[in-house]
């Protein structure tokens, strides 16, 4: 766990840029920011972030990815050219692998999604002042490498090569990494540790600025040991020059840095050079609720044992070069497709059982046992394998199942969400041409079959002339800042019919619309407006999503109940209704769920709630409406049940203001 003070303390002392074009996000998360850093420079675009990086010296950049004029990722191109260390933190609305795979090339160290998640950005502030305390160490081995006395720095991986790069000399530690014998070493080449996955252009820049231009050359390399494990060192190789300035022999400064590296980083870069790979993604199951339960030394230890337990569990089946620390009770491996899956089937159903095995295992802890339980999210011919693993991983915490093939989810995604974005122009465009409209259906008195009521029902006029139901476009609405217009196009829609009829007009308000401050003072002035006509008012309480702010909702409805609104719970006897609604909505009016009325003359089920509701509400002296009346012989059983109104087909289908049918 992060250690809040320390960390604070520390990044206090590192000067800050920070570059966002929007004006709102830009304030609000400089509050957070002024948290942890005193020194904050701000910049409102990538140009002026530019222009500022190359006027003052920066510990850290933020920034924004799509701006006007130039965009983040093009502003951190052109800081790279100039500094290719300094930290730099994207912080983005945009979860887009194309934008990951970008900032990963850019050498980005960390990616935040917009709005800023708190502990996401502490994780990721944490790693960097890691990688600022190391390098204050990295600088005294430097000072110990100038003066000669590297072999006896015990923290530090050492190794010596004559003008050829033959090895001279190597220390413990640079053995025990490389996992090869002292006489093993010497007298070879280092082509002997490193990964052939390394970029050539590594080893043509190291030898130019070490032999050529005498200096000393940095960077970041991957080797092998010798059973095959990968680690990442952090090296400088410098030559060592006689009193004329020829070079004697060269020697090198390593650390470790696959523990503070970014595992995702390190995975990224495998699967960029995999040829077949099959990504094993694991999820500590209920990791969440396991969290909340332990303090931070027990997760601290479950998780190393868990990580040592799961590493065992699938080298026996397995080769792999690394099993993945992900954090937040994540794990992954990557295999090559050609060896394990010549019979695919056979591969899932090890995969599975193997699970099985897992779950049936328990860890050992000093005061308890801990039992063990994976969900497995395995992807493989995907070009966007590690997406679609993450997807699916996603998809099953929603579904509860704990397994799932997750090949070309992201493939799916990205479809969906070019769907979601021409829905979101398409809503766009309606509200630009007025093409938001309100369709009202009939709710007639069962006693006399006369029409006292109309539910307000929103609808879309789209490009082709067709009117779409919200099915079509409500859900994605709520996802996007249109929800909002449309909500208040609804109301002035509402009102005017109110003004203009003699009926009642129900109208559908959802938690969403409660608790947003700008639609609660809209519907209050509305009723100030049209208080004489007030009563004739009905809110629908919609109950698709959880409440968030019950008491908001208790005192909304306290206040439009003084003009005379009367209040009903809708979809009431299925979903999220229950009787504890009752007791905090205070409802007039009951209107029984729609699914229940559909089936009515053919499941006892469903006729025996609905007469306990009916019951019950005379009881309470609520009114009740039945939706889905879509013939005589459900009418006939409704009324006889003592059902006060109905709604559907039968009697009428929504209309718009000017009487045109719904198709």
């Amino acid at each position: 766990m992060v250690d809040i003070d320390n960390l604070v303390k520390y990044s206090h002392r590192l000067k800050l840029l920070y570059v966002e074009d929007n004006a709102e996000a830009r304030e609000l998360t400089t509050l957070i920011l002024n948290d942890f850093f005193d020194d904050i420079t701000v910049a409102v675009d990538g140009i002026d972030g530019f222009y500022k990086f190359t006027q003052n010296n920066f510990d850290l950049i933020i920034t924004d990815i799509n701006m006007p004029k130039l965009n983040g990722l093009d502003m951190v191109s052109k800081i790279r050219d100039i500094d290719k260390n300094i930290p730099i933190l994207v912080l983005s609305a945009y979860n887009d692998t194309n934008f990951l795979m970008s900032s990963i090339k850019l050498g980005i160290d960390g990616y935040i999604l917009k709005p800023i998640d708190i502990d996401q950005f502490i994780t990721a502030l944490q790693k960097i002042v890691d990688k600022f305390k190391y390098l204050e160490n990295y600088h005294n081995n430097l000072n110990l490498l100038e003066q000669y006395q590297y072999a006896t720095n015990e923290s530090s991986i050492v190794s010596k090569t004559n003008t050829r790069g033959i090895i001279t000399y190597v220390n413990d530690r640079f053995c025990e990494l490389a996992n090869y014998k002292r006489e093993e070493l010497v007298g070879r080449n280092h082509n002997i540790i490193r990964h052939p996955d390394n970029p050539k252009s590594i080893f043509k820049d190291m030898w130019k600025t070490i032999k050529d231009d005498k200096k000393i050359w940095r960077g970041v390399v991957r080797n092998r040991s010798r059973n095959g494990k990968s680690y990442y060192v952090d090296s400088i190789v410098m030559p060592i020059l006689d009193t004329k300035g020829d070079i004697l022999e060269y020697i090198s400064l390593r650390n470790d840095i696959t523990n503070i590296m970014n595992p995702i980083k390190q995975m990224t870069d495998a699967l960029k050079n995999a040829k077949n790979p099959v990504l094993i993604y694991l999820k500590l199951d209920k990791y969440e609720e396991i969290e909340e339960f332990y303090d931070s030394d027990t997760m601290n230890i479950i998780n190393q044992k868990v990580h040592q337990y799961l590493y065992n569990k699938f080298s026996n089946m397995y080769e792999f070069d690394i099993l993945y620390n992900l954090d937040n009770g994540e794990y992954a491996l990557i295999i090559d497709k050609d060896k394990y899956l010549v019979d695919k089937d056979k591969f899932i159903e090890d995969l599975k059982q193997c699970q099985l095995d897992i779950k049936n295992s328990r860890i050992q802890l000093e005061y308890m046992d801990y039992d063990i339980s994976v969900l497995i999210s395995v992807g493989y011919d995907d070009i966007n394998i590690l997406k679609s693993v993450k997807l699916g991983l996603k998809k099953m915490l929603k579904t509860k199942e704990d397994f799932i093939l997750s090949n070309n989810l992201a493939q799916q995604e990205e479809n969906r969400a070019k769907n979601n974005m021409k829905t979101i122009m398409m809503i766009k465009s309606a509200i630009n041409q007025s093409k938001i409209i309100s369709y009202f259906q009939p709710i007639i008195d069962n006693k006399t079959k006369e029409v006292v009521k109309y539910e307000s029902l929103v609808r879309l006029i789209d490009q082709n002339n067709k009117v779409l139901t919200p099915y079509f476009f409500l859900d994605i609405a709520k996802k996007s800042d249109q929800y909002l217009q449309i909500t208040n196009i609804v109301l002035e829609h509402s009102f005017s019919m109110l003004r203009n009829s003699k009926y009642d007009i129900s109208i559908n308000l959802s938690a969403i619309d409660i608790e947003e401050k700008h639609t609660r003072k809209k519907v209050l002035e509305l009723l100030e407006i049209h208080k004489d006509d007030a009563s004739r008012i009905v809110f629908e309480l919609l109950e698709d999503e959880s409440i968030k702010d019950m008491s908001t909702v208790k005192e909304f409805i306290s206040k439009v109940k003084q003009y005379g609104v009367k209040i009903a719970i809708d979809d009431f006897g299925a979903g999220y209704s229950n009787y504890e609604r009752l007791l905090q909505y205070q409802p007039d009016i009951l209107k029984i769920d729609g699914c229940l009325i559909r089936d009515i003359v053919t499941n006892s089920y469903s006729l025996s709630v609905v007469k306990s509701i009916v019951t019950f509400a005379k009881e309470q002296k609520l009114q009740t409406i039945a939706e889905f009346i879509e013939n005589e012989e459900i009418f006939n059983i409704i009324k006889d049940l003592g059902v006060d109104f109905s709604q559907g087909y039968y009697f009428g289908k929504p209309m718009d203001l000017m009487g045109n049918k719904d198709d």
